[in-house]
């Protein structure tokens, strides 16, 4: 049996692990004759399918935003109707009863490689392309490995031990050869940043498709690809953090430079709330580095929505009705948006207490990211959310709070019904906030004299989350609760300051998908997690059996279909799967 099987996309034969159950392109096979290779428009369809790609095969199961695997962090829970609903997500809620036979882990898996199969695809044409017909072919290969590079990045987040497919040269009986344990972890990041390196040397300043990227989106996702490698798990029998390595920290302060956004006009938005509205006006603002871009009343019958939050709705009565009510933020990170009388974050022991709003100091972002009980959903009054039903498919086993950052206002026009929920609202895949706590994280680690500098870029974001209060200002006066976020100012050692920008990162990006991989880069995952399920219990009891083991559980397991058909060239992950 083969380990890769083929496809066929617009005529053009291509190679993909898994891929061919999810292509909705298919046409009959045919010969590329001369004048095809050298037609633009022929090779700028499949340019075109190879960013389709990224909104036609992504599912609500399969989101590529990866909020169905983010349910492994302490920032959610699963949610839904109950254990048996989205079982397989409920085991990695748990970290317990994790499959290798699993259909989520290996539908992901297959997703994301026919991702990278399109990009490949055109790739292969573009190579064959002469500069003088198609003057764009460089800055079209730039695109192509930038996509390429964002489906292998979110395979080894998930996944470690992938097969690189970055080779678009390759005859089909060389694709079937490959190993996924051909690089060590540290080369497997390499590789990626390979593609980046390419895409940022050869992508424009600003592009006028805002879906394509530019060179700022290149930068950012070059020292994302850094940021994890510098961080070095390169023992196969385990996945602990051996070392973290000094030129890669440099790399991503190179590549986090303030004239590097700036100069694509890129910033941070006056306001946090803005990343996350629908409306035109927001979309693509400037802290959107790269997005998935989403559209409806495009002549697709909003075939173009995303779809892939669809889960994630409430069920409120004759409004969303089938809303199922998935991914759920955590008691705990509602409590880590408390602040103490300096404005400042309890590091040390923020869980101690639940959150309560008459007497408790809250950043404002806790209100734009959580929707909770005693307050409008979507800051709609229509709207007021408390412990019933409406809000909890489960009756409370989830508890009663709703994601703010996916969803949108149900009479804001923006809310579509299909198969299931849907909206035009983009997925940020890049914002400049992640830059500046990036290369904070680097300078701190790098501890070479400037982690003033550090404080600074973490306390503008705790200035701009101060002022971010526009659909909230109301809320002091109407439901009692006070605002109070104040910027650090001290001198810190490294320690304290490191803990800062973890912190720092876990409130700005909270239900955005990176909490689990970050606690994975920085070798913490067991603890916080085995700590966060025995404090987790009392609120939601399905955490009573859970537990997370070190050195299997940072990654989900080569998919066990894989391991099967791959002649022997696929070693399962450590862990004992």
């Amino acid at each position: 049996m083969r380990n890769l099987l083929y496809a066929t996309i617009l005529g053009v034969t291509l190679v993909c692990s898994g891929c061919s159950d999810f292509l909705d392109e298919q046409v009959p096979q045919g010969t590329i004759d001369d004048e095809q290779l050298q037609n633009p428009d022929y090779v700028d369809n499949l340019v075109i399918s190879a960013y389709a790609v990224w909104i036609s095969a992504e599912d609500i199961n399969s989101s590529f935003s990866m909020w169905n695997f983010d349910v492994r962090s302490d920032d959610a829970y699963k949610g839904g109707n109950g254990t048996e609903d989205g079982d397989v997500f409920h085991s990695l809620d748990i970290s317990q009863g994790i499959m290798t036979t699993a259909w989520n882990i290996s539908d992901m898996w297959q997703r994301l490689y026919n991702c990278i199969s399109r990009a490949n695809t055109a790739l292969q044409l573009l190579n064959k392309m002469d500069d003088n017909t198609y003057p764009l072919k460089q800055q079209r290969i730039a695109e192509m490995k930038f996509l390429r590079g964002h489906g292998h990045f979110l395979l080894k987040q998930l996944y470690k031990h992938i097969v690189l497919a970055n080779d678009e040269s390759l005859s089909p009986e060389e694709y079937n050869n490959l190993s996924n344990t051909t690089y060590t972890n540290d080369e497997s990041w390499q590789q990626i940043a390979n593609d980046f390196q390419f895409a940022y040397e050869n992508l424009p300043v600003t592009q006028a498709d805002k879906g394509r990227p530019t060179k700022a989106a290149a930068a950012a996702y070059l020292a994302k690809t850094y940021l994890y490698k510098a961080y070095r798990q390169d023992n196969p029998d385990n996945n602990e953090v051996t070392s973290i390595n000094t030129d890669d920290l440099k790399k991503v302060v190179q590549y986090t430079e303030k004239s590097i956004m700036t100069a694509g006009g890129y910033n941070l938005e006056p306001d946090f709330h803005n990343n996350f509205r629908p409306e035109p006006e927001y979309e693509n603002g400037c802290e959107s580095l790269w997005a998935m871009q989403y559209s409806m009343n495009d002549g697709t019958n909003n075939g173009n929505c995303n779809w892939s939050y669809g889960l994630i709705v409430p069920n409120i009565p004759g409004v969303t009705d089938g809303g199922c009510d998935f991914y759920k933020p955590s008691q705990n990170l509602v409590n880590a948006f408390r602040t103490d009388n300096d404005g400042h974050p309890y590091l040390d022991n923020f869980n101690d207490n639940d959150y309560n709003a008459t007497t408790d100091n809250a950043d404002p972002r806790l209100f734009l990211t959580i929707g909770m009980p005693g307050f409008p959903y979507e800051f709609n009054k229509k709207y007021m959310m408390d412990k019933s039903s409406t809000w909890s498919r489960s009756n409370g086993l989830y508890g009663y709070y709703v994601t703010l950052k996916q969803n949108v206002d149900p009479d804001g026009g923006y809310l579509i019904k299909g198969g299931w929920w849907g909206s035009p609202m983009n997925h940020i895949v890049l914002r400049y906030a992640d830059v500046l706590l990036m290369r904070a994280e680097a300078l701190i680690q790098l501890n070479d004299g400037r982690i003033s500098e550090a404080i600074s870029l973490i306390n503008e974001l705790r200035n701009r989350a101060s002022q971010s209060t526009a659909m909230i200002a109301d809320y002091p006066s109407l439901y009692g609760v006070t605002f109070y976020v104040k910027p650090y100012n001290g001198n810190y050692t490294k320690d304290e300051a490191l803990k800062m920008l973890k912190f720092e990162r876990r409130v700005e990006l909270a239900m955005e998908c990176d909490r689990f991989f970050d606690l994975v880069r920085w070798g913490e995952a067991d603890k916080v997690l085995n700590k966060y399920y025995a404090e987790e219990a009392n609120d939601c009891t399905v955490y009573s059996n859970a537990s997370f083991t070190k050195n299997k559980n940072e990654y989900l397991p080569i998919p066990f279909a894989q391991i099967s058909a791959s002649n022997g060239h696929y070693t399962q992950n450590c862990g004992g799967w």
